[in-house]
C-alpha cells in the first residue's frame, strides 16, 4: 500500500483530536465529582451544638456575648427550631427546618427603628419570653425563672 505524504498530518491531527476529548471527558469528569462531594456535603449541614450571640453590630458591648446550647433547648427542652427561627411574611412565620438560617442582625438592626423590633428588644423578646412562658406552664420553676432573669445568667461577664 502506498503511502501519501499528507496521510501522516490526517492521523496526527486524528490522535491530536482524541487527546484532547479524552482531556475534556477527565477534566468534566473530575468537575462533577467535586460538585456532587459538595452538594452532598450541603445537605448534610447539622446544627451547632453551642451558639454564641456576639453583639456585633452594636457601638457599646454592654453586657458581653451570650453562649448557650442549642444541641440542649432542641434535644432536652424539645423547643421546635420554629421558635427561634423564623421569616415572616403575612404575619406568618414561612420558616421551615430546612430552610437558610440567618443571623438575627440580618432582619433587626442594634439601632431603634421605627416600626421593627431591634436586635437587643428581639433577642430578650424571644429567648426570656420563652423562658417566661416555660415559667408559667411549670416547666421549669419560679426559682429557675427568676434566675434566667438576671443579666448574668446569660452574657459571659466582659475582661
Amino acid at each position: 500500500m502506498t503511502q501519501f505524504k499528507g496521510d501522516d498530518y490526517y492521523v496526527n491531527k486524528k490522535k491530536e483530536v482524541y487527546e484532547m476529548k479524552k482531556a475534556l471527558a477527565f477534566g468534566l469528569a473530575l468537575f462533577l465529582s467535586f460538585l456532587t462531594v459538595n452538594l452532598v456535603k450541603a445537605g448534610n449541614v447539622s446544627p451547632p451544638s453551642v451558639v454564641v450571640i456576639d453583639n456585633k453590630g452594636y457601638t457599646r458591648d454592654k453586657k458581653g456575648p451570650v453562649k448557650f446550647s442549642h444541641e440542649k433547648h432542641v434535644k432536652q427542652y424539645k423547643v421546635a427550631c420554629t421558635e427561634c427561627h423564623h421569616v415572616y411574611k403575612d404575619g406568618k412565620n414561612v420558616w421551615k427546618e430546612g430552610d437558610p438560617v440567618q443571623k438575627c442582625i440580618e432582619c433587626h438592626s442594634p439601632k431603634k427603628v421605627k416600626g421593627q423590633l431591634d436586635l437587643k428588644r428581639a433577642y430578650h423578646k424571644n429567648c426570656m419570653g420563652c423562658h417566661k412562658k416555660l415559667a408559667k406552664e411549670g416547666k421549669i420553676s419560679v426559682k429557675e425563672a427568676k434566675r434566667l432573669r438576671k443579666c448574668s445568667t446569660c452574657h459571659v461577664k466582659k475582661m
